[in-house]
């Protein structure tokens, strides 16, 4: 393998390149998307509870505990109860938009090398070609070992850009598949909330909840985690 990438040229190393820098993003997004998996019924359950046996501060609380983007859509929600069901509805919606840029941060970079890599290969097999026939010429004969070799050294480019592609495409495929799954626990659990907090809406239980007075969601503390510069003394 790596006399075959040796032989291949130049045009190799950019797109090994192109291949380390789709692994290192593929395995953050691998990280992150696994990271923001929860058990979806057990988080549901334990914001039922909180809601009905010690009202709305303590669902916030759990949300606010929680990792994931199911979690974050609910705290939004959890946090505008006291001003309506149509307020809850809007906060949910804002926060699934912000956690659905979350999700497929990154993505366009898997894309790009999968784009680029293939091209990479093809203008190396182009630019070896041009070699080999330069060096038929050159020959004043045309000796199939000539024409072969140079052949074969310019077509390992083109295949290695594919290999490239295709496992990123691979890595690609399996982490929307997983954005997918999320998103759809988003939207189911969200019309779960919706539903259970019409049903408190008519029994006048909305109408006694207070603004939320409880820690920031996860999103918000790793953010500020991030944002926070050490004092000087």
């Amino acid at each position: 393998m790596v006399q075959y990438f040796l032989q291949g040229g130049g045009f190799m190393w950019p797109i090994l390149v192109l291949l380390l820098f789709g692994l290192g993003f593929g395995i953050e997004r691998l990280i992150t998307l696994f990271s923001a998996s929860i058990n979806t019924r057990k988080f549901l359950g334990s914001v039922r509870g909180a809601l009905h046996n010690e009202g709305y501060d303590a669902a916030v609380v759990v949300c606010s505990k929680t990792p994931g983007p199911v979690a974050e859509v609910f705290h939004a929600g959890l946090t505008r109860a006291h001003r309506g069901i149509d307020a809850v509805e809007k906060g949910i919606e804002s926060a699934g938009a912000v956690e659905m840029a979350f999700l497929e941060k990154n993505m366009v970079w898997l894309s790009t090398v999968i784009t680029l890599a293939p091209m990479l290969g093809f203008t190396g097999t182009v630019y070896g070609m041009i070699q080999a026939f330069d060096d038929i010429k050159a020959a004043n004969e045309i000796s199939p070992s000539v024409v072969a070799g140079g052949i074969s050294v310019a077509l390992l480019t083109t295949l290695f850009g594919l290999v490239v592609a295709i496992i990123i495409q691979l890595i690609q495929n399996f982490l929307i598949s997983r954005v997918d799954k999320l998103v759809v626990e988003m939207e189911e659990s969200s019309v779960v909330l919706l539903d259970e907090l019409a049903e408190m809406e008519l029994a006048g239980k909305l109408s006694k909840a207070t603004p939320a007075k409880t820690p920031p969601s996860k999103r918000v503390t790793q953010k500020n985690k991030k944002g926070s510069k050490p004092k000087k003394e």
